[in-house]
């Protein structure tokens, strides 16, 4: 038992895990996402321009028991969304399968990280919000790392549409809340 706890540790402090790829603030907000591959990373990035202040961006995000109201990507969405909490939803590209993530950063109407996993295999999601004249920046990025990365991908749908839907859903109801209706 301790030399398969020995392995598993070596193993895991040899992996190398990446949280971000691309810098939020170079994304083109055109609400088109890109995929990434590098040989340690795999990242789905997008961003758009929201006709809605900060605060009301970053309340629509934070609400999780109006998040699937609003966001077609998803079933389900269970949990409290703040610092150190977990949530776990149930997204349709993956409907047999709960994702429990926590959320481990949290700046109230800038930045937000969930993640979830560890050197074998991690994913994380940012969401960064970056006023801009007329609203806000929205960019979210999810970079996924670590020693099963190659299994991993080889087993995961393309999220390009499945970004470019929340991202186009988000957009509707911020601006849909900043108008009052």
């Amino acid at each position: 038992m301790k030399r398969l706890l020995l392995f598993a540790l070596l193993l895991t402090s040899a992996c190398t895990t990446v949280r971000q790829l691309k810098d939020p603030a170079t994304l083109t907000p055109d609400g088109k996402a890109s995929r990434t591959r590098t040989a340690d990373a795999l990242d789905y990035s997008i961003a758009i321009t929201i006709a809605a202040p900060p605060e009301v961006v970053w309340a629509v995000l934070t609400d999780a028991s109006g998040f699937t109201r609003w966001n077609s990507t998803l079933t389900k969405l269970e949990g409290e969304i703040a610092r150190d909490k977990k949530v776990s939803l149930v997204s349709k590209v993956a409907p047999d399968r709960t994702f429990t993530l926590t959320v481990s950063e949290f700046e109230a109407n800038k930045k937000m990280v969930w993640e979830d996993g560890n050197g074998m295999f991690l994913g994380v999601r940012h969401f960064t919000l970056l006023p801009s004249e007329g609203g806000t920046v929205v960019a979210m990025s999810e970079t996924y790392s670590g020693l099963f990365l190659g299994s991993a991908e080889a087993k995961m749908p393309d999220f390009t549409q499945n970004f470019e839907t929340f991202a186009a859903d988000l957009k509707k109801e911020a601006e849909r809340k900043a108008s009052g209706q």
